[in-house]
């Protein structure tokens, strides 16, 4: 009596990974869409843009909890013939691992970006009381030195390198951006785990159906090697920035002499061109979110206060050429506080649309590039 040929389910290939949790996306953004309409009516528009984070990570949670926690495969999964599968043992994941891979798939991401920024305040305080007290103390060692007669120039140690190194980079080393590129970098050229959750519980996809020989299984190697050659090319403009900018901060740190300014909410920012994105940072973890009262203004702009603003925004005549509807912002449906436009032309209320250049860099009318720190307030 013979038996039957034991078959063998083959692992999914990257292209179909990708169709897969594409879809899984497309299904996540429309219950996203649901549960934020919900939300703003019966919350209202500004509770519903305060808590657009928690919203996503709600919808994430239910559309992953009522799929894959309880055993189901996913709507991208279905469509794409594949199932999830415990690394080369073939076995189907039990609960605790489903589970596990949920949490940190959708709530990783949402606490890292809750932890990040107070953990990177704290450093960089320390960072900054460190080099100023070095730089007091080479100060002194000098003023010793030229009292004493002696003209040997003093080196800068290495541990003072290193932390000004970090200080100026705090952003990007504190990033888990590179950790999630060299994982995808990886699926690339092996097939498998496309996220870093499905790495760290050991998940893959094996297909469902018998793969014919002739059916052509391509995978995405060109894609990773463009991701490495990006990475590489990243890396070495970053090394020669950190050359080009040495010497200004060893003589920062060596004379004492100014090269930062304290700004509005108390930010003390550098003056070198080349640190727009830290700066922003400072200026953004500094931040209140309360108006700054005119005094302040003219301080920190050096610009005069008018005794009283230019234009009436409330009065129908000087207002005439725009429609009523349109005074009103459309993130929070009120009428508009502190007007700040975009690079595209838009207005809105400044910490409305702050709020959601922060969580989203895309204008929410025509959904062109808006990043934060081209946001400019409008002054009557």
């Amino acid at each position: 009596m013979s038996t039957a040929p034991r078959f063998v389910y083959p692992f999914a290939t990257s292209p179909d990974v990708i169709r897969s949790h594409q879809k899984d996306a497309y299904f996540s953004a429309v219950l996203l869409e649901q549960l934020t309409s919900l939300l703003r009516k019966v919350k209202g528009a500004r509770y519903a843009h305060t808590y657009t984070s928690e919203t996503r990570v709600f919808g994430e949670l239910m559309y992953l909890g009522l799929t894959t926690l309880i055993g189901n495969r996913t709507l991208g999964e279905e469509y794409c013939d594949i199932i999830q599968v415990e690394g080369e043992s073939g076995r189907l994941p039990d609960l605790a691992r489903r589970a596990a891979y949920i949490l940190s798939c959708v709530l990783g991401p949402y606490v890292l970006g809750r932890i990040l920024p107070a953990f990177r305040k704290r450093i960089r305080a320390k960072l900054e009381a460190n080099l100023k007290n070095y730089g007091r103390q080479r100060a002194k060692a000098q003023q010793h030195a030229h009292e004493s007669g002696s003209s040997k120039p003093m080196s800068t140690p290495l541990a003072a390198r290193v932390q000004n190194y970090i200080l100026q980079n705090l952003d990007t080393i504190t990033s888990p951006s590179p950790v999630y590129a060299l994982s995808l970098a990886t699926f690339y050229f092996a097939g498998s785990y496309y996220h870093l959750s499905k790495r760290i519980w050991n998940l893959r996809y094996i297909f469902t159906r018998h793969v014919q020989e002739s059916d052509q299984r391509m995978g995405y190697e060109v894609l990773g090697v463009l991701l490495i050659l990006q990475m590489a090319v990243q890396a070495y403009l970053h090394l020669q920035n950190t050359v080009s900018r040495d010497a200004l901060q060893t003589s920062a740190l060596g004379t004492g002499m100014g090269t930062s300014a304290m700004v509005g909410g108390g930010a003390e920012v550098s003056l070198d061109p080349n640190a727009y994105s830290a700066n922003n940072a400072l200026l953004f973890e500094a931040s209140t979110g309360q108006a700054a009262s005119p005094t302040e203004l003219q301080k920190w702009t050096n610009t005069p206060v008018a005794d009283g603003p230019r234009y009436e925004l409330n009065d129908d005549e000087t207002m005439a050429w725009i429609g009523e509807n349109n005074r009103k912002c459309t993130l929070c449906l009120e009428g508009m506080k502190d007007p700040s436009v975009t690079t595209c032309g838009h207005v809105f209320c400044w910490t409305c649309i702050s709020d959601w250049a922060r969580e989203k860099p895309e204008c929410p009318l025509c959904r062109q590039n808006c990043l934060a720190q081209h946001i400019l307030p409008l002054r009557g």
